[in-house]
């Protein structure tokens, strides 16, 4: 089974500004995001990755460079885990779109919602790229790789929804804080949702076990009345 550890990008000077930086370029972690990737960084040191993945965005690129720092693995980009396309509203403030007919829609029906202009794109189509590029690195990276994908909220949030067997409409439902990490391990008929937005504590339940003391095959079974939890 192949985990992948879902992070997002750490504060930035959009997120305290209020405004909705989609593809904006050079936008970076303020002071606040530069320590809270820091933390990730060493929250994860000891978790052998495979591979770290990154959207091209500078905070992302940023936010991955914390994560390889001081290991023997270099940060690679795939354009299908960057930010949705929000068109138009790109750099806009977020209580200005707050007051546009579009808002209601992708509140709460947001498989529906394509973003204005030529550079837009629609939310299901955010979502289906990013599923797309996290199933293809697995079967990149194989069925025993532990792997990060750094990338922005509304992706995750999208990647997360189809891990839970949830409609895009429900996605809102999920929260992803800057610098947090999600968990999702791939089984070959089901994934298992492991952690969400979990910004601290212990993550050496994410360390692989040995491979002598691993079975031979991973299980796609879910455990009935909940199991004992991981033991490392």
């Amino acid at each position: 089974m192949t985990t992948v550890i879902l992070l997002r990008h750490g504060r930035t000077t959009a997120n305290t500004g209020g405004v909705l930086a989609g593809w904006t370029p050079g936008v970076r972690l303020d002071e606040t995001g530069d320590a809270q990737v820091a933390a990730v960084g060493e929250r994860l040191a000891k978790v052998p990755l495979a591979a770290v993945v990154s959207s091209p965005l500078e905070r992302c690129a940023q936010t991955a460079a914390a994560v390889v720092a001081g290991r023997d693995v270099d940060v690679q980009t795939d354009d299908r885990l960057g930010e949705a396309r929000y068109g138009d509203w790109t750099g806009r403030a977020i209580k200005e779109l707050a007051k546009e007919p579009l808002w209601r829609v992708v509140q709460q029906h947001p498989s529906a919602a394509v973003f204005p202009g030529p550079e837009g794109e629609g939310l299901a189509q955010t979502q289906a790229r990013a599923v797309a590029a996290v199933r293809a690195w697995n079967a990149t990276l194989g069925p025993d790789a532990v792997w990060l994908a750094c990338s922005h909220g509304d992706v995750i949030k999208a990647i997360l929804a189809d891990a839970l067997g949830l409609h895009l409409d429900q996605f809102q439902r999920i929260v992803v804080d800057p610098a947090s990490i999600s968990v999702v391990t791939y089984t070959d008929t089901r994934p298992f949702v492991l952690r969400v937005n979990d910004t601290g504590g212990d993550v050496s339940a994410l360390i692989p076990a040995p491979r002598k003391r691993r079975r031979t095959k991973a299980s796609s079974d879910a455990v009935v009345g909940g199991g004992a939890g991981t033991t490392v």
